[in-house]
């Protein structure tokens, strides 16, 4: 942990009273601060005092005069002011146990970090947690914390996790309900573990517990799984029980609560053969971070875009590619775009063969499949991908090739698109 000060924004609150780089930050209002979440929700308050211990060790207090909510102003070593806390679980469905060699570093870490799920919408198991944690979250009301559930009976979360306190950290969710901390979940659906009874009774207990939302999403596996639990995916059969089960489950918690709270990816629907649910279904995409409604949202976008364009447009002709799933959804678009406008693109589906042909969807895509499957097809004069291929505020693919890697191989420019429908339009019509 390190609440050493390494900078002061310009003409910040903890600028124009006088704070200073190199000096510690001990408290704020009187409460001891030890990481990001004491510093962002003491210094929260209008003009709190500030307890600071300078590099020689001497110790003076500084009022800080700004309105509620105003950021003070300082940066410390690292975001969290501490190391992000690496996860204790052995999960039977761990995607980064799947990883292949050769990706980019950041991949292999396992984070399990409260603070994380809180700042960041990161999903954690709860299983790290000391007692004390618990109380600080419900004490500082920290929220929404998202919740890595997967099975409600303690033992099966602890097979599922590979660990023990699986099913101990059950009890913290309880309390949280009870406090009235909001929580978001997930399960990862793996075929003969958490669905059937298993997955009734973990809907019923989550709901009971006071969870605002929880998407169900199939397992993913990829070709790296030596020495790992035996795990099948989930087949068209299993997708559409679940679908019904789910969606049966969910219209009673919508009768009895106002809201599903429980749906189903889009890649389960996919694998089902079904249609997507219309829009009203989403509840304002409330789990579209887990694939829940992404596709659905896309295409009402870009179909209200659609309606705004009245004239034919020129643009030059382009490819889009995408994972297997989503291709006939982009396709579908790109025809009424050619229909509607004139524009001239194709939609190509890349198999991944870095990870294996069982995982179909964009995001997972690496650069060197990308280029061995492209290299030497028409592409057009651009060649429009997904922002979910490259790292968070970068251009770096999964297996560490650049954009500039792809378009240097392939002699075309590459456009990065939003995960949004007019954004996707503009792309087409080379508004980017």
């Amino acid at each position: 942990m390190s609440t050493v000060i390494t900078s002061i924004d310009r003409h910040s609150p903890a600028e124009r009273a006088g704070v200073r780089a190199g000096e510690k930050l001990l408290s704020i209002g009187g409460h001891p601060v030890e990481d990001v979440l004491d510093y962002r929700f003491f210094g929260y308050d209008p003009d709190p005092e500030l307890e600071l211990e300078e590099p020689d060790g001497s110790r003076r207090t500084v009022r800080v005069k700004k309105p509620e909510a105003e950021e003070l102003g300082l940066n410390f070593e690292t975001y969290l002011m501490d190391e992000p806390r690496p996860c204790s679980n052995h999960c039977l469905f761990c995607f980064v146990d799947q990883m292949a060699p050769g990706c980019r570093d950041t991949l292999y870490f396992k984070d399990d970090d409260a603070r994380l799920s809180f700042l960041m919408g990161n999903y954690i198991t709860l299983t790290n947690l000391s007692p004390r944690e618990i109380q600080r979250i419900i004490d500082l009301r920290i929220s929404p914390i998202n919740v890595s559930v997967h099975a409600t009976d303690p033992k099966m979360r602890s097979v599922l996790l590979g660990n023990k306190a699986g099913g101990e950290s059950l009890e913290a969710m309880k309390r949280f309900g009870a406090a009235g901390i909001v929580m978001n979940g997930q399960i990862v659906l793996c075929p003969g573990y958490n669905d059937g009874a298993q997955l009734q009774r973990t809907m019923e207990d989550m709901a009971s517990w006071g969870f605002a939302s929880c998407s169900v999403v199939p397992v993913g596996l990829t070709k790296f799984r030596e020495g790992l639990s035996k795990l099948r995916p989930v087949d068209r059969e299993l997708a559409g029980q679940v679908i019904d089960q789910v969606n049966a489950f969910g219209e009673k918690c919508l009768e009895q609560y106002g809201s599903r709270m429980f749906f189903c990816s889009d890649e389960l629907y996919i694998r089902a053969g079904r249609a997507l649910p219309e829009e009203d279904y989403y509840e304002d995409y409330v789990q579209i971070e887990n694939g829940v409604g992404m596709l659905r949202s896309l295409i009402s976008e870009f179909e209200a875009g659609l309606r705004l364009e009245d004239a034919p447009a020129e643009a030059s002709a382009f490819t889009i590619a995408t994972g297997v799933s989503a291709k006939p959804f982009l396709q579908e678009l790109a025809d009424k775009a050619r229909e509607a406008l004139g524009v001239s693109g194709q939609v190509v589906a890349i198999q991944n063969d870095f990870f294996g042909h069982t995982i179909d969807v964009a995001g997972l895509i690496t650069g060197r499949d990308l280029i061995a499957q492209l290299k030497g097809l028409e592409l057009g004069e651009r060649l429009l991908i997904p922002i979910n291929m490259l790292r968070h505020g970068g251009d770096v693919f999964l297996d560490d090739l650049h954009v500039s890697d792809v378009e240097r191989e392939l002699g075309v420019p590459v456009t990065v698109v939003e995960q949004d429908g007019f954004d996707l339009l503009d792309a087409m019509l080379g508004r980017k």
